[in-house]
């Protein structure tokens, strides 16, 4: 293990473009400095091994062979970090696996019919194996290059890349200065949300479940550069847990507020969102939403049902009575919505490893409904097309066995000249068909305002008719 001082830079922008072109550079985003509430961030690039899956195989890539396997991918992963290591530095990520776990990679987990259309050709599991980082702390503004196995062991690498990350000179696509000129889509109408929410509370009223969570899908032409595109979002929607992820044929662009999933010396914590009101330009009026989401039974009987559903999801890999659920109901305020957060914790076992946690959790509750397989029959029965990344996990897995990984909402998907995005959420008996149709824009909002021209008034977060 080798670990050297860098200059601190405040934004950490700064250092992801000296490598921001790559093939599988990727950039753990805490929002500083356009949120106070952020602290390490994580830049990682030319990981030695790769690990693609589509549907029921996973092409495995270590410097330049590959061979595919149809093994569990979780497990694959697990396999390919090999014995833990420990991390001598202090931060929380010092080499390993990083990258995503798309929702559709439940397919490996549970039977689900397949109905939604697969239109976007992008895997079910993207990671890397990455020997070396950069590490940002922006509470004791320090930077190191942190070097596990290889990266470490060669001086001449490791020289390069201090001098790589202590150069000033970078060549990556300028940041555009203003929004992108693009028309965003709806890919649905009204009408056809209507239908889905009328279909999912008659299975409410049947009894087949006690939440759904809905979601619609947006696009937009683009014919720039994701990175930039993403330095627009950071912008517009600064959140705990983004990433900027850049793959051979498409790239990542999130601004998750929410943890799924965290491991730190088998210590657990998830902190589901459920409840949510728009945010509002006149004090008055913010001060006013948030109160009234703090007060609202409907949405604190949501989150709980979310909270109980992780209970169990936990359950399955913590020890016996260490599960608990310390946090309900905290007002948390984004850039563009009120959110309620609670955090449910455990220790795992000693058999379990936090990759077992991940599995035995995945997706998460909050972007499924209740009870979760059922409702995720009833997504793919009413979402026309799969949600690929959007609702999956997106972070890292350190070869010292620790773990956070986001609910990859507020999420954007670069690929073949488009860049998709998702809103949606949960919904229950006594839900309002308008009230969740504009909590959509709402939630979409923070990306929409990124592009220069949205339908119906997508980017101020009004629904369109």
């Amino acid at each position: 293990m080798k670990i050297s001082e860098l200059p601190y830079r405040r934004d950490s922008v700064s250092l992801f473009n000296h490598v921001a072109m790559e093939d599988w550079a990727v950039f753990l985003d805490s929002g500083w400095p356009l949120s106070d509430s952020g602290r390490y961030d994580i830049i990682a690039a030319r990981p030695w091994k790769t690990l693609l899956t589509y549907g029921a195989e996973t092409t495995v890539a270590v410097d330049g062979h590959r061979r595919r396997s149809r093994e569990d991918p979780f497990a694959l992963v697990e396999r390919h970090l090999g014995p833990r290591r420990r991390n001598p530095a202090a931060a929380p990520f010092c080499g390993g696996a990083i990258g995503y776990f798309a929702y559709d990679l439940a397919r490996r987990i549970e039977r689900l019919p397949a109905l939604a259309d697969n239109d976007i050709a992008t895997p079910d599991m993207a990671i890397g194996v990455y020997d070396w980082c950069v590490i940002v702390d922006h509470h004791q503004r320090r930077s190191w290059l942190c070097g596990a196995g290889r990266a470490a062991a060669t001086l001449a690498d490791w020289g390069r890349l201090q001098e790589l990350f202590n150069s000033n000179v970078v060549n990556v696509a300028a940041r555009p200065a203003e929004a992108i000129d693009a028309e965003v889509e709806a890919e649905s109408d009204k009408p056809r949300y209507a239908d889905a929410f009328r279909r999912i509370q008659r299975y409410i009223r049947d009894g087949d479940c006690y939440q759904v969570n809905l979601a619609q899908r947006f696009s937009a032409p683009l014919e720039t550069d994701p990175w930039p595109v993403y330095q627009l979002l950071r912008r517009s929607n600064p959140a705990p847990f983004a990433a900027f992820m850049r793959l051979p044929d498409h790239a990542v662009l999130s601004s998750s507020p929410e943890r799924f999933l965290s491991a730190r010396d088998r210590f657990v914590e998830s902190r589901p969102i459920k409840g949510t009101r728009r945010r509002s330009a006149f004090a008055y009026e913010d001060k006013a939403l948030a109160a009234q989401l703090l007060e609202s039974e409907k949405d604190r009987a949501e989150n709980l049902m979310i909270v109980d559903l992780l209970r169990n999801d936990l359950g399955r890999s913590c020890a016996v009575g260490s599960v608990q659920a310390p946090t309900l109901f905290a007002l948390e305020s984004y850039a563009g919505v009120h959110h309620l957060v609670s955090a449910v914790t455990g220790r795992l076992r000693d058999d379990k490893s936090p990759l077992d946690l991940l599995r035995g959790a995945f997706p998460g509750g909050s972007i499924t409904g209740a009870p979760k397989l059922r409702a995720m029959q009833i997504i793919e029965k009413l979402e026309p097309r799969r949600r690929k990344v959007y609702c999956g996990s997106l972070g890292y897995i350190g070869y010292d066995g620790d773990m956070d990984v986001n609910i990859a909402i507020r999420t954007m998907l670069a690929h073949g000249g488009r860049i998709y995005y998702w809103a949606g959420g949960g919904i229950v008996a006594d839900s309002d068909l308008e009230s969740e149709y504009q909590e959509c824009f709402a939630k979409a909002a923070a990306m929409a305002r990124i592009f220069r021209r949205a339908r119906g008034g997508h980017a101020s977060g009004r629904a369109g008719a």
